[in-house]
């Protein structure tokens, strides 16, 4: 009888004891949520591979997708080639919420024209007039840009009110010499154009100050890296041609990657 009394306590107490002991088990903590926004800089075109058949030439070579990795972080990637604020603001955001830990935005130079300002000045110069579009791009940076940054800066932070969002700027593209034959930027227009990409980062910096975020300015990382150093970490003119003058798998591994991990 005693021997059974006491087999009865002790499985009393394993009953007791055991859901104690599964409870105790740590449960797997999800990762942090990471929102990539943008446009091409932030998708990846230029690095030659891309994830699917869309237009966005989203690539796991771009700096979202690496940052991600690195970081151990989820990575939402909304980025799209050819994307404006407009887009971004109709297109993307609809990714952010209150669980968003973390966000990068890189957008603002399709908006200036930037693309087409390219294409206008890589012709001979009696065929274009490279002067008047920089003079239209640097017009409306500085007087109509930072409005709609404004805008769109205030959509993340109420979207996303407790993530660390990180404002991406540009690389200079240039510098001052062109190697390929079948283009013409002559030493001064690749200097405006260079100042060109220093007022807009300006523009971006002062917005994302003004909203509390950080800004990744990648102008010293690309000295050295521009369209015909060695090593580039920019294409210049390409085939096909929308990877032209676009970070490659290099820029983003070692120009874009590092500075925006160090802020998120």
């Amino acid at each position: 009888m005693l021997v059974r009394r006491l087999a009865l306590a002790l499985t009393a107490v394993a009953a007791t004891v055991a859901p104690a002991v599964v409870s105790a088990a740590p449960a797997q903590a999800a990762a942090p949520s990471y929102v990539a926004l943008g446009d091409s800089y932030a998708s990846g075109l230029g690095t030659r591979g891309y994830v699917d058949d869309s237009s966005c030439k989203r690539s796991d070579a771009a700096y979202p997708r690496l940052v991600a990795n690195q970081l151990g972080y989820a990575l939402s990637f909304q980025a799209c080639a050819g994307a404006t604020i407009p887009t971004v603001s109709s297109g993307q955001l609809g990714a952010l919420d209150a669980s968003t830990s973390y966000v990068s935005v890189s957008v603002g130079g399709n908006d200036a024209g930037f693309a087409d300002v390219l294409t206008e000045c890589a012709t001979p110069v009696w065929a274009g007039d490279c002067d008047g579009a920089i003079d239209g791009a640097q017009a409306f940076i500085a007087t109509t840009l930072r409005g709609r940054l404004d805008g769109l800066y205030a959509d993340i932070a109420s979207r996303a009110p407790s993530a660390e969002v990180v404002v991406v700027g540009y690389p200079r593209v240039f510098m001052g010499e062109d190697c390929n034959a079948l283009t013409w930027f002559s030493p001064e227009e690749q200097a405006r154009l260079n100042a060109t990409a220093d007022q807009l980062n300006g523009v971006l910096a002062a917005a994302a100050a003004s909203r509390g975020f950080s800004f990744a300015d990648p102008t010293n990382a690309f000295v050295g890296h521009a369209v015909c150093d060695s090593p580039e970490w920019l294409n210049g003119l390409s085939n096909p041609i929308d990877e032209s003058y676009h970070p490659n798998a290099a820029g983003h591994a070692s120009g874009y990657a590092p500075l925006v991990a160090a802020l998120l």
